[in-house]
């Protein structure tokens, strides 16, 4: 074990907007406090709060905003990309939806939209490294996910020509990340080519285990797929360096199930509620986290259809603080305990 988790944090993107106190890094960094959270997680890719170029060129630009989450009482977890990094591999099928993440000036031209992102991906890497921050949250983006269902069938090597191009995207963008201190944790989403550890592993094999390909571990998509989200830190704890905590539900009925029938967010089978509304085994997980030491961010994500954001927000805090385990220095048993020696050891064995 290393150290305790940290929390509560919440993630600004799901509640930035045009009206106070959300319209600007210090109204909702002083809202956020106001809660209980004491990190923010800023989305890299909403101006009103954050200006990624000028961060990135920029020491006294990020002292200042260093200053203000100070002066709001709160700590800076990491920053987010999700919708550059959703950029840097776009299938054709998804073109006309992902520009909307892009300036209009790349719009209609996939390749520069494309080089754009990888730039805004780079900028984040010497933003995160002027703010102080070691990880920076981010998605894959996808070229192989509208092939998910194998009918009609795959041809032979196309998801391995697809994560071998996800990869050679990637590596370079990785490579300056490692030049300034930072890991890129993925957040393991359905839409991105990257949604389970299967797919996981096919990225990371095809990165050759590259150091600061990380994960951003959210339970609650993993839940809607059905996969042991418990075990999943078991086997990955070693590569999660964030962690978004978000609540969701599965109830299958004999009309739909996982695909959900292309129903709106409130009338699926599997859906996103505020925390504590799910089903997510939250008292497992942090104990699963707490075990295997992890010591960063636990963050809000809050995504729900039915709860006003702000309500969630509200219950966010206390939920997450009544979750986060203290580490022991001791163990249980510790009063009946005694001193003992080798021979005293070996003396209880009847060894000579």
């Amino acid at each position: 074990m290393t150290g305790t988790m940290k929390g509560a944090g919440i993630f600004l993107a799901q509640f930035a907007g045009d009206t106070a106190p959300f319209d600007s890094l210090p109204a909702i960094t002083k809202w956020a406090r106001d809660l209980g959270y004491g990190g923010v997680q800023i989305p890299a890719f909403i101006p009103s709060l954050f200006d990624l170029e000028k961060a990135a060129t920029s020491q006294t630009y990020c002292d200042e905003v260093k200053g203000i989450c100070a002066n709001s009482g709160v700590e800076i977890t990491e920053l987010s990309t999700h919708l550059q990094g959703q950029l840097v591999a776009v299938n054709p099928a998804y073109d006309a939806q992902f520009d909307a993440f892009a300036p209009a000036s790349v719009h209609g031209n996939p390749k520069a939209r494309q080089e754009w992102a990888v730039e805004q991906m780079k900028l984040a890497a010497r933003a995160s490294r002027n703010l102080g921050l070691t990880a920076m949250a981010s998605f894959t983006g996808s070229l192989a996910f509208p092939y998910l269902y194998p009918w009609p069938q795959r041809p032979d090597g196309l998801i391995d020509e697809a994560f071998t191009e996800l990869a050679s995207r990637w590596r370079p963008i990785l490579d300056v990340y490692d030049e300034n201190g930072v890991d890129v944790g993925f957040e393991i989403h359905p839409g991105e080519d990257v949604f389970d550890g299967i797919t996981f592993e096919m990225f990371l094999d095809k990165l050759d285990d590259h150091t600061r390909c990380k994960i951003l571990y959210d339970p609650s998509h993993f839940l809607l797929q059905q996969l042991d989200y418990l075990e999943f830190i078991d086997i990955y704890h070693e590569r999660i360096c964030a962690f978004h905590v978000k609540d969701a539900e599965f109830n299958p009925t004999g009309r739909q199930g996982v695909y959900s029938g292309y129903q709106s967010w409130t009338n699926r089978a599997g859906r996103f509620r505020s925390l504590g509304d799910g089903q997510v085994d939250f008292r497992g997980i942090f104990s699963r986290l707490a075990q295997h030491g992890y010591d960063g961010w636990a963050v809000l994500e809050w995504e729900c259809c039915l709860k006003h954001p702000e309500q969630g927000a509200a219950e966010g805090a206390p939920f997450i603080k009544d979750h986060i385990i203290q580490l022991t220095d001791k163990a249980f048993d510790d009063f009946a305990g005694g001193a003992a020696d080798r021979a005293a050891l070996r003396n209880m064995m009847g060894i000579k």
